[in-house]
């Protein structure tokens, strides 16, 4: 089978040269022409999909080559492509930034796996004769990439457009297909984690709005269609995305879902769902812990919400009991830090459920970023020792006070950081927590040994 749905890989020579912004805005203009749009992002990230997802009005897809192999990637693709014109796919830091010096991982990658061109944006600040340099350089480091065209971001004025243009298709024939001013009207606001989530603050959303405007007058979206519909045909391999169900559908698995608990990747959920586990979301602000046979807390901001936290008491006590009761609960990162005593964050510290033996600080730069490797080790809810993991952090958040006679770690961390540079998986009762991300497409035994192990106890 082929899929031939019009693709193109947004990318950069670096990170923070507007990547989003300029993806947000193709998705923005395609849309309101009437087109369905399906936005991917490479490599793992929560934050910029929130926004492209809310730009296209569906769920935005993460693929990556570190984590997925090519079939995956692609029987991805091929199924969240369905009923969409147009795919546009955000690469992550630069065009061919990658774990190694062969670039493994890398956007480039992708876009091969993909058979995808790509558009690169170059920040273009202090800038006008070099661009076609950079572009040259780009065409000579990968000739099998299609490099089929060029948007310029943070552009000064209508002269400063001209030269960029002008310089780019005398030296490089490639096309250019639109200038971004640096004044312009749509920003979203950062944290320390990156991007401020979409989900957040509705009050954020009218950026969107400025955004299809802009897309309008600054970008040549017939000539990004044009581009898009270059794609080559892709293979699709005959193959289930999910393993086969292990439960009926009478598996109640909760999860916290909220501002504060937002880290999710859609496919995680799905997956649970194809194991046969019914989910029920819970907002950890304010709701109680309805019956479940399993808990999953995702990452998030638990820090940025800690006193609302603080103050769902009837949530915080009934974790800690169902925790101590061996309820199967499976924490990630945030999720992680709930489970804890405490939280202190700009010197104040906040109670949190208490349900295993430990506080958390944070740091003002990051302890784990980047992608992770852990081997299992030890004994644990949901996966065999010897098992080999991949998956990411990013947080600024360590432990303290562990008790490490109460509590064991199942992971010895091959590559990243996790909780102490050289553990990660804390392991109690029926709980792991851990501050590795992992992703069901990556991991696609996970999700059946939480159901599994949830319709152990009900």
């Amino acid at each position: 089978m082929l899929n031939t749905v019009p693709r193109v890989v947004v990318s950069a020579i670096q990170g923070r040269s507007g990547k989003t912004t300029a993806t947000a805005a193709i998705i923005a203009g395609v849309v309101r022409r009437g087109l369905a749009v399906q936005a991917f992002k490479k490599g793992p990230d929560f934050i910029d999909p929130s926004w492209l997802g809310r730009v296209a009005g569906r769920p935005c897809r993460n693929l990556d080559p570190f984590l997925m192999d090519a079939a995956t990637i692609v029987a991805s693709f091929d199924r969240h492509t369905t009923g969409a014109d147009v795919a546009v796919i955000e690469g992550a830091m630069g065009l061919f930034d990658g774990v190694d010096l062969a670039g493994s991982g890398s956007t480039a990658q992708l876009a091969r796996v993909l058979g995808a061109p790509v558009i690169l944006v170059i920040n273009a600040a202090r800038m006008t004769r070099s661009a076609a340099a950079v572009i040259l350089g780009c065409r000579e480091m990968d000739r099998e990439l299609h490099l089929a065209g060029v948007i310029f971001n943070n552009v000064a004025r209508p002269r400063h457009a001209d030269m960029l243009r002008r310089a780019v298709e005398h030296y490089t024939g490639v096309r250019v297909l639109g200038t971004i001013p640096r004044k312009r009207a749509f920003d979203i606001p950062d944290r320390h984690l990156g991007l401020v989530p979409a989900w957040e603050d509705e009050r954020l959303h009218a950026a969107l709005e400025a955004l299809a405007v802009e897309a309008e007058a600054h970008l040549d979206l017939d000539g990004i269609l044009a581009v898009a519909g270059q794609a080559s045909p892709l293979a699709v391999p005959e193959r289930p995305l999910y393993p086969p169900p292990v439960a009926r559908g009478d598996i109640t698995v909760g999860f916290f879902r909220d501002r504060a608990f937002s880290f999710y990747y859609p496919e995680n959920l799905e997956a649970l769902e194809a194991a046969g586990a019914r989910l029920l979301a819970i907002d950890a602000l304010r709701d109680g812990l309805p019956p479940v046979e399993a808990l999953y807390i995702g990452g998030g901001f638990p820090e940025v919400m800690a006193a609302e936290l603080e103050a769902n008491v009837s949530l915080r006590e009934a974790v800690r009991r169902g925790v101590a009761a061996g309820l199967p609960v499976y924490a990630e990162c945030g999720g992680l830090m709930y489970l804890g005593r405490s939280i202190t964050w700009r010197g104040r510290t906040y109670a949190m459920s208490g349900a295993l033996p430990f506080d958390v600080d944070l740091d003002e730069r990051p302890r784990g970023h980047g992608y992770m490797v852990v081997e299992v080790v030890e004994e644990n809810p949901f996966f065999p020792p010897g098992q080999l993991i991949k998956g990411h952090e990013f947080h600024h958040s360590h432990l303290t006070g562990l008790a490490a006679g109460e509590i064991r770690f199942a992971y010895r961390v091959c590559r990243g950081y996790g909780i102490d540079g050289l553990h990660d998986g804390l392991v109690y009762r029926n709980v792991l927590a851990s501050y590795n991300h992992l992703h069901a497409l990556a991991t696609p035994e996970w999700a059946p040994s939480l159901v599994r192990r949830a319709a152990g106890r009900s």
